[in-house]
């Protein structure tokens, strides 16, 4: 239960402008949807997150750990419960933020965006995460998904990972003790949460990186529609199809409820034109899915998570 007192308790452990209710949550997620949180807090380092969940445990109240909100609908309603987060405000940088080059070996915080780990790889001419630059969201949620794109993924290149397992203890593991798969890890059936992790690269040209992140962001620009609010591809990839084929091939492509669609650029995307609802999106995606499984047998399962309520 949330209670002034539990408040007190969260903003003497983090600071007070770092504990804040009725957030509202649309700023924090990328399909720029979602109502307000019971509570919003950021939280800078491992002690902090540590004391953190252990009084909202004894609280007994819901937790969301959110990174960048890129593959999330947040319901209108929002979320009864805590909301906590390790990315840094911006302009700012954090212990579970900060990314650290040590010869060709990156250490990052789970907070850190790919964007800037990808920067700091390309700077130090280290190269192999140029896949990751384009990719809209924060290294946490990156290795517990395995996320990846143009040919790349997190296993390739994560060496090892520190996760904290809330109110047990705290575990390094391998990349192969992570056991990646496709959108996958063990952190996909266990409640651990990532603090940080060791990205191997290898030398490279510094010209020969950059012109590569500028190829694929270019890539990104002609095949997505990266002008409208969206949480990336909607649907994982059925094995043996492709999402966006399945769903162009039912006659989906433009498809709409209010302003949620279809994009008409890539059908694998579901985007906000501007002010769709979270129940838009979600009668969207649902409508997506009914209609593809009627059409072609298949059923499309979602890459993106429903939080809150809708």
């Amino acid at each position: 239960m949330i209670t002034r007192e539990l408040i007190i308790q969260l903003q003497e452990i983090t600071a007070p402008d770092r504990v804040r209710e009725k957030e509202i949550l649309a700023s924090h997620a990328s399909f720029r949807t979602g109502g307000p949180a019971d509570l919003f807090i950021q939280v800078s380092d491992r002690e902090e997150l540590q004391k953190v969940m252990d009084l909202l445990a004894q609280a007994q109240t819901d937790v969301f750990l959110l990174g960048r909100g890129t593959n999330l609908l947040i319901g209108d309603g929002g979320y009864r419960g805590a909301v906590v987060t390790m990315c840094a405000p911006a302009g700012t940088e954090t212990a579970l933020s900060g990314v650290r080059i040590d010869g060709n070996v990156i250490h990052a915080g789970a907070g850190a965006s790919l964007l800037k780990i990808a920067m700091a790889a390309k700077d130090a001419g280290l190269a192999g995460f140029e896949f990751a630059a384009g990719i809209p969201g924060s290294l946490g949620g990156a290795v517990m998904m395995n996320a990846g794109a143009y040919g790349g993924e997190m296993k390739q290149v994560v060496r090892a990972v520190d996760i904290f397992y809330p109110g047990r203890d705290f575990k390094c593991y391998s990349g192969e003790e992570m056991e990646f798969g496709y959108r996958t890890s063990r952190l996909k059936r266990e409640d651990g949460i990532v603090l940080e992790a060791e990205i191997e690269l290898q030398p490279g040209d510094r010209q020969a990186i950059s012109d590569r992140i500028t190829e694929l962001a270019q890539q990104r620009r002609d095949k997505q529609p990266l002008e409208f609010a969206s949480a990336g591809s909607t649907f994982k990839r059925p094995e043996g199809y492709f999402a966006g084929k399945l769903i162009q091939d039912a006659g989906l492509k433009g498809f709409r409820v209010g302003d949620a669609q279809v994009s008409e650029k890539h059908a694998g995307f579901v985007i906000n034109r501007g002010n769709a609802s979270a129940a838009e999106i979600r009668r969207l995606i649902e409508e997506v899915q009914r209609i593809v499984l009627e059409n072609s047998g298949v059923q499309l399962e979602r890459e993106v998570i429903f939080l809150g309520e809708f």
